[in-house]
Formats: C-alpha cells, structure tokens, sequence
C-alpha cells in the first residue's frame, strides 16, 4: 500500500488516478485545507488529517501495511511563504519532520518526496541542472531545500531511500481533475478564469525583467507528466535504486507575455492584462535540465507542448466552470 500525503491536492490527486490505473493499492492523508475531496474517488481509503498527526500517521501505516510514501502535503505559495514565514516553516519543516519520524518508527523506508526547482533561486546558469547551487529566494523554497537535507540525513542514519522531485511549474489538467485553488496564484489558471469572464484581467508581476520581453519565464510542465514521474521514482526506489534528486521539466521557456498569448490563441478570447510591481521572491527564470530524469528514471514529458497544457486545462474549466465546487462528492468513483 502506498500512503499519499496531500493526495487531496492538484498534483496528488492526478498521481493517485494514475497509481489506481495501474493497480496500485493506495490510501490518503489531506487535511482539506486546499485541497478536495471530490477530486478522489469515493471509495478510496481516506483520512482527514494533519501530516504531523505521528498517531494517525502511525494507525494508517498499521492498518493498510504502508510500505512506501509519496509525500506531497505543504503550503506551497511564494508570496504567500514571504509574509508568513513561520506558517511556512511549521507546515513544511516541523510537520514534515513528524511524518518522517512517523513512517520510520512504521518501518516505511522509501518515500517519493515533493520539492521544488525553488530550492535553486534565482539562476546563475540555464538550464537549471541539479549540480547548480542551492540559495531558495524565498521561505517556501528554504523548507522545501530544508526538507531535502533532513531526507538525505535521515538516508544516511536511518537507511531511508528518497527521490526528491524538484519541479518545475506544474500546469494542465486530466480529463477528471485540474487544478482549483482558492486564492488561486498560478498564472495559468489565472489567465484562463479572465477568458471564462470570472476575472476582469490577469495581473502581470514585473515587465522588467532580463527576459527578451521583460517578464518572468517559466518550464510549464504537465500535470500528468508530474504524476508519471512520481510512479517512476517509485519504481526506481522499489528495484534499489539510491536516493537521488531529481528535476523535473520540459527544458523550454516561456514568458508570462508568452503564455498569455497561447492562451488567447486557444481560447479565441481577448484576455487584457493589469502590469503590477514584481512579486518579492520571484526569480527572473527558471528552466530544467531534465536529463537526469530520463538517465534514472526513463522519464520524458509526454505533452511538452504549452499550447496542448493550456488547451487541457481550458477544456476542465470548460466542463467544471466553477472548480470542484460543481462537482458531486465522490463523483470520480
């Protein structure tokens, strides 16, 4: 049995389609705070909880023969991680610290773990390998860069194995489930809910960049492509593969102006923009070099295109206007 932490969520809940269609046995801990549960099927193991519960952790391990865990579960906004810092830190780091000792106490050795390309900061080479420095430019990135330290200590005491997955900006959607946040931050997202009408334009932070035209540039990866290579990493640790970390990323580039306009063009609405100061914490550009995923892991983005990512998530909202707040509970079952 697989324990998903944060399974609920917009990532978590794509891995865990993936990991019942191929058969995986798998069971669910979300505190719902962000995440939905009608974005899981109705008669999956499910319970409603804090990560840093070690007795909870400690019964769903005992009572569904856990043996591995894919850990998504944290608070994951930049903005949001430089005003509050010590809710960062809290959620990140101290209940992360809880889960870990938890699942070791469980006998739970290999652990999939959610990290992020921000542990990088802003970039001093692109694309962005795994051997460029580590100095995150923001609290978000610190407890994901913190986490990932804590992990390969406890590898080297414990005889934990890990893959962390540093990924890049996850995007897209499946046919069932998209993403659906509130307060929604990501631009995607964003830039399609003023083409559904429900915004008046989409903000625009900084048009000053050293970018050709002057805003941030992003790797936009798929959802689904995120999703595989969290099964992946599972493979590897489960044929004794070592603890690694792992970018994940198309190894393309594209500007907030950039993928606006893809979305115009996918959408055929006109969608106005609002430039604003550049948000605290934001790195100029931020793109993968993904071939260590391929090398380790056999893993390649199947929708590599922007175009076809927007086109998926456009086709979400198309059918879920208002996010799982129109949808049934238990609807995927």
């Amino acid at each position: 049995m697989i324990l998903v932490t944060g399974g609920a969520g917009y990532i978590g809940s794509v891995t865990v389609e993936l990991l019942r269609e191929r058969g995986q046995q798998v069971v669910v801990l979300d505190d719902l705070s962000r995440g939905h549960r009608e974005a899981l099927p109705s008669d999956i193991p499910f319970y409603e909880g804090n990560i840093g519960d070690r007795q909870l952790v400690a019964r769903i391990a005992r009572e569904h023969r856990v043996e591995a865990c894919i850990h998504f579960a944290a608070l994951a906004y930049v903005g949001e991680s430089v005003a509050e810092p010590k809710r960062y830190f809290e959620n990140n780091v101290e209940q992360g610290i809880a889960l870990l000792g938890a699942l070791l106490e469980a006998n739970v050795g290999s652990v999939v773990f959610s990290s992020t390309c921000a542990t990088y900061g802003e970039p001093k080479q692109i694309p962005i390998s795994e051997k460029h420095p580590q100095q995150p430019a923001n609290p978000y990135g610190w407890s994901k860069l913190f986490m990932e330290r804590i992990l390969a200590s406890y590898g080297g005491a414990y005889g934990m194995k890990f893959v962390a997955l540093r990924y890049f900006n996850a995007a897209g959607a499946t046919e069932k489930l998209g993403e659906d946040h509130e307060p929604e931050t990501h631009l995607i997202p964003n830039v399609l809910s003023v083409a559904q009408g429900r915004l008046a334009a989409v903000s625009v932070f900084g048009d000053t960049y050293a970018t050709p035209d002057g805003t941030a540039i992003r790797d936009y990866v798929h959802v689904a492509d995120l999703g595989n290579a969290h099964m992946l990493a599972l493979d590897y640790l489960r044929a004794g593969g070592n603890s690694e970390f792992i970018n994940l990323g198309t190894g393309h580039g594209n500007s907030v102006l950039e993928v606006i306009e893809a979305a115009r063009q996918v959408t055929q609405k006109p969608i106005p923009i609002r430039i604003e100061p550049p948000r605290a914490g934001d790195p100029s550009r931020l793109v993968a070099d993904s071939e260590r995923a391929h090398s380790l892991l056999g893993w390649r983005p199947a929708y590599p295109d922007l175009a076809a990512i927007i086109r998926s998530d456009w086709d979400w909202r198309t059918r879920h206007p208002h996010g799982y707040r129109s949808s049934g509970r238990g609807e995927l079952a």
